[in-house]
């Protein structure tokens, strides 16, 4: 198996060294471990995996710590919550910088018990699945920002493609065991991993689950792809109430699978919709959910439109992720019908962005960002995301910017 460089390596290198504890965070099976195995191949291994270390970590976590030393790795700490308050005592009473690294494929949970057991004491990444600039890229990482500078910078950093190699990328995903070569049946791949995610990321947040019926509830979200959440129509495609379909909906959340964006408005901007947007961390897992064969039906189905949309909002946040920056991403609709794709913000500046299948997209496309002039953040430079080959610009204020370049 070949392993693929992570744009996050140097970051972990670094905050090692001044960090006694590092967790890092992120969907099953999107490659936490291989990585910091590979960082630190000498470094003791753990993982609460196995039922019998995870009772001993839950029920003498002094004895665990005794037995499994620093420097080490303990993989899928979510399993042992109990032994945090004694990571926390270790790191005051000294431990050295990269004495714990520590993984969870469950950020929500593992994000509020970092917060009350070692607020302070640790340093939180995120690491998402692979993003198109660690497979297809080269150069350092950067987050994806809509000024000449940086577009010029990652325009030399990317790898170009036509429209069918965009829906290549798309329908391939971004699983490291698939992406990597390690699996070669993709279906039995994203098959596999679907029924691992359900018996044990999510039989172990809720009770009495019926699986069929989840795995209904799991196709019928992908097919929704970029639209607002509507809990009560994926509710009666599944025969299932609309309060089940919630709570179904914040698990996927809940361990990542899909993401929300949120709507954008503030005391300016009144007349906005409310609702969220859904998305897929993967688009290789929607694929395989909504039934698409190949890349070349995938690119003439009806979801064509609304997947692009997501590899672009999906990747766009993994850029910023990969660099360890913050970032802000909303989606802007209003009542009076003018929609923004997504809105990022950085330094107290908005950048509007549009995301369309076309290879000329013209000054219709960005009269919409006009609208966030009535806001109290200042509007940058936008962007529309295409599938043209070279970057260009629409006009004075906006770019062309191909979907290969993300």
């Amino acid at each position: 198996m070949q392993y693929i460089n992570r744009d996050l390596e140097q970051k972990i290198i670094e905050t090692s060294k001044e960090y006694s504890c590092i967790l890092v965070c992120g969907p099953r099976q999107v490659g936490k471990t291989t990585l910091l195995k590979h960082l630190d191949p000498e470094r003791a291994y753990v993982t609460l995996d196995f039922f019998d270390e995870r009772k001993l970590a839950r029920s003498d976590p002094a004895t665990f710590l005794s037995l499994h030393r620093p420097p080490v790795l303990i993989d899928e700490i979510q399993y042992a919550p109990e032994l945090l308050s004694y990571i926390k005592i270790a790191v005051d009473s000294g431990a050295k910088p990269g004495s714990f690294w520590l993984t969870g494929s469950q950020s929500f949970q593992l994000m509020k018990l970092a917060q009350e057991s070692l607020a302070g004491r640790t340093a939180v990444l995120h690491l998402p699945s692979l993003s198109q600039h660690e497979i297809y890229g080269n150069g350092k990482a950067s987050p994806f920002l809509v000024e000449p500078d940086s577009l010029r910078l990652r325009e030399a950093h990317g790898s170009a493609v036509d429209l069918s190699g965009v829906y290549e990328r798309i329908w391939r995903g971004s699983m490291p065991g698939f992406v990597s070569g390690r699996y070669t049946d993709k279906a039995l791949f994203y098959s596999s991993y679907e029924a691992t995610y359900v018996d044990r990321d999510v039989s172990d947040m809720t009770d009495r689950l019926d699986k069929l019926q989840f795995h209904d509830f799991i196709r019928a979200a992908a097919c929704r792809v970029g639209q607002l959440v509507n809990a009560h129509s994926i509710a009666a495609d599944v025969g299932i109430s609309d309060k089940t379909a919630k709570h179904w909906l914040h698990l996927l959340e809940a361990s990542e699978v899909i993401f929300y964006l949120r709507p954008y408005t503030n005391n300016l901007l009144k007349r906005t919709v409310k609702q969220a947007k859904l998305y897929f961390f993967d688009t290789g897992l929607v694929a395989f959910l909504t039934g698409y064969l190949t890349p070349e039906i995938l690119g003439r189905g009806a979801l064509n439109g609304a997947i692009l949309e997501n590899y672009v909002v999906s990747e766009i946040r993994k850029t910023f992720y990969n660099s360890a920056v913050p970032g802000n991403f909303w989606y802007y609709r209003d009542r009076d019908g003018l929609e923004i794709d997504l809105l990022t913000e950085q330094n107290g500046v908005v950048s509007p962005i549009e995301i369309k299948r076309t290879a000329n997209p013209g000054s219709e496309l960005v009269k919409a960002f006009e609208v966030l002039d009535r806001g109290t953040l200042k509007r940058g430079y936008g962007a529309v995301i295409c599938t043209r080959e070279q970057l260009t610009a629409v006009d004075a204020e906006n770019f062309a910017v191909p979907v290969w370049m993300i």
